[in-house]
């Protein structure tokens, strides 16, 4: 009778082991597989359709496109992780790229010391921007939404009132000759930081205790706090993050067209949102991956090109990315049910 009772036992524990991992199957593919499946045909599907889409001239202007978008949703994930929303990002870059070409730009300066500084004069703007959203949300319990709607205005403005409303151009030659270096014959440079971006930003989501609880505070804030750590300085770090991506993206806009531009950024922060959502990050908070980011990217800038070479216009492209933030949110919220229902059972 005993053996009976542990032989049903042992058939039950390896039942359970064997749900669990046909669960955990089924999460990959509707958060991550699924995502990089419709990538795959769209891409077939514009490749045997559209004229000239499958050519190496046309891969390459569509990683040239995609990487100031990648490098944005990148630091915009985090924050949507968190439950929030960043709309300044657009207007922080059109800042930060101000910045970085007046230090550029700079004749008392050697090239080898105006680019780091550059850089840095871009993510140090940025990373402030983002930290005063985050400071203003946390501090007074003000809606991400609203803080970072009125940081939009304000950032614009300085990068007005910085460039005098111009452009700024005559950025050196070795940085220009680098933004538009192509590496091994197939991947822009500018393409490969991006790539650098998601990769650091997917091993602190995936590897530290940083990561994990920025996915914890989407899920259960008040868990965390009750688990002994603060919330309120992780959701400030979120938008500093975004803010510092946004640095960086500056850097990489003016690496790819080589002017410094208060207009810069425009409606970027759709794309970066777009990119997320479709990426299969949920805006309620807590689930997302920074590679499904990159993914929802690729698709974003597929389906421009591909409607392009079909002959639709610019103006054809804010009605598609509305159109898929749309069915990317529903879909988001079927896909949660269907997962809700698979840990249930």
């Amino acid at each position: 009778m005993r053996n009976t009772d542990l032989s049903e036992a042992a058939e039950v524990a390896r039942g359970r082991r064997a749900a669990a991992i046909w669960n955990d199957i089924l999460r990959f593919a509707m958060r991550e597989a699924g995502i990089a499946v419709a990538l795959v045909l769209i891409v077939l599907f514009f490749s045997l359709t559209a004229p000239y889409f499958a050519t190496p001239e046309n891969f390459l202007k569509i990683f040239v496109q995609i990487a100031i978008n990648t490098v944005l949703a990148s630091g915009m994930t985090v924050v949507i992780l968190t439950g929030g929303i960043d709309l300044s990002v657009g207007s922080v870059l059109a800042l930060c790229t101000v910045v970085g070409a007046l230090i550029m730009t700079d004749r008392d300066l050697p090239v080898a010391l105006s680019v780091p500084l550059a850089l840095f004069g871009c993510m140090g703007v940025g990373a402030l921007c983002g930290a005063i959203n985050g400071f203003v949300c946390e501090q007074w319990k003000v809606p991400s939404f609203i803080v970072t709607l009125g940081m939009l205005n304000v950032a614009s403005g300085f990068a007005r009132v910085t460039s005098n409303n111009s452009t700024i151009t005559g950025l050196p030659q070795p940085f220009v000759d680098f933004g538009n270096m192509i590496v091994w014959g197939v991947f822009p440079s500018i393409f490969l930081i991006a790539v650098g971006v998601i990769l650091i930003g997917w091993f602190i989501l995936r590897f530290t205790v940083f990561g994990r609880l920025i996915y914890a505070i989407g899920t259960n804030e008040e868990a965390v706090r009750l688990s002994g750590h603060a919330p309120r300085f992780y959701k400030i770090a979120a938008f500093t993050i975004s803010g510092l991506t946004a640095g960086i993206a500056a850097m990489v806009y003016l690496l790819r067209l080589n002017v410094g531009s208060p207009i810069a950024g425009v409606g970027y922060e759709l794309n970066a949102i777009a990119a997320v959502i479709i990426g299969g990050t949920s805006f309620s908070g807590g689930k997302g991956s920074i590679i499904g980011t990159l993914v929802g990217a690729c698709i974003l800038q597929v389906l421009t090109t591909g409607l392009q070479l079909f002959g639709a216009g610019d103006n054809v492209k804010p009605i598609v990315i509305g159109t898929v933030i749309v069915l990317a949110v529903v879909l988001d919220a079927y896909r949660d049910r269907f997962l809700r229902a698979i840990e249930s059972r």
